[in-house]
């Protein structure tokens, strides 16, 4: 796989420094521009997001301080190295550029080979800091997310729900009889099985803001922001059917010859007076509900509605 050229925001107001920063920059990177502080944080937020911005610190309306301040206080942002180019050459610029965020001060005027070194080694740490955090939020085995993950991105889909009131879907997933299907093919094989439940989940969400993780064992979720109840369901009911319809053989006497997954979904628009976790138990609840009413199906409901008592383990 070739890798892509890093890509450089370049935040100046003045186009001769744009251009010969641009020069310098052209063809080893990928360079995107803007010329005011609103259009610098709508880029680099953006889906073309830069591995590094260099950002001038004189600028009408937002200056360049409070661009970086806004950007290390965005959760999209944050992790985005800035290299401030200033003419202001005091200790005490340097420090105050420093201070709020940046990864490095150069003055102008600046050496080309000096500055281009230092976008080089900045990129590669960043890129380097990206690599370290997949692996620590990816499950080793299935290649999805991990559990680290979705807590993750469970917490930040409740809030953007609060404040923009749109729903979110959560989708609750277990591998039928798995415990059979160790004890019977053997765990190299059950590590298969669960790859391949993985694979097949994966492949029926389209979206980048969908998320499947696993969420422990041969347990996996599914994370929806902005999807009601209905389009869940129709997701859900598209893993059952990719899992079964993938005909993985489930060799163990007490199962009916094929691997499937049960699925229970539920969707609410989060609000203050719920958590999370209620989601997250509405979908539990709705799972149980298709285990007992005979696996390889999907049960769905929004949170708050009645659901049958809780019953014991099934596998």
């Amino acid at each position: 796989m070739i890798e892509s050229k890093p890509r450089v925001l370049i935040v100046d107001d003045e186009r001769s420094n744009i251009n010969i920063l641009g020069n310098l920059l052209v063809p080893e990177f990928d360079v995107l521009v803007a010329t005011d502080g609103p259009t610098a944080l709508a880029r680099a937020a953006g889906e073309m997001r830069p591995d590094l911005i260099l950002l001038d610190v004189i600028m009408p309306g937002m200056d360049g301080h409070e661009v970086c301040r806004r950007l290390k206080d965005d959760p999209e942002t944050h992790d985005i190295p800035v290299i401030f180019i200033s003419a202001m050459s005091e200790e005490d610029d340097e420090a105050t550029g420093l201070k709020i965020g940046a990864v490095d001060y150069v003055t102008k005027p600046f050496a080309p080979a000096i500055l281009k070194m230092r976008i080089r080694t900045h990129v590669e740490l960043k890129r380097l800091r990206d690599h370290w955090q997949r692996l620590s939020t990816v499950d080793g085995l299935t290649q999805v997310a991990n559990r680290r993950a979705f807590d993750d991105a469970l917490a930040g889909a409740w809030r953007c729900g609060i404040r923009q009131q749109q729903p979110l879907a959560l989708i609750l997933a277990d591998v039928d009889h798995f415990k059979a299907y160790n004890d019977h093919h053997g765990h190299a094989a059950g590590d298969q099985c669960l790859k391949t439940v993985a694979s097949l989940m994966s492949s029926q969400v389209k979206r980048a803001c969908d998320l499947v993780a696993r969420y422990g064992g041969e347990e996996f979720v599914c994370l929806m922001p902005g999807v009601e109840i209905d389009g869940a369901r129709l997701i859900a009911q598209r893993m059952c059917d990719a899992v079964r319809g993938h005909r993985m053989a489930h060799e163990h006497p007490d199962v009916d010859g094929l691997v499937s997954v049960s699925l229970g979904v539920a969707a609410i628009v989060p609000d203050t007076g719920f958590s999370p976790e209620h989601l997250l138990a509405q979908a539990d609840q709705r799972l149980y509900e298709a285990k007992r009413a005979g696996r390889n199906r999907v049960c769905a409901g929004e949170l708050g509605e009645p659901f049958g008592p809780p019953v014991g383990d099934l596998s």
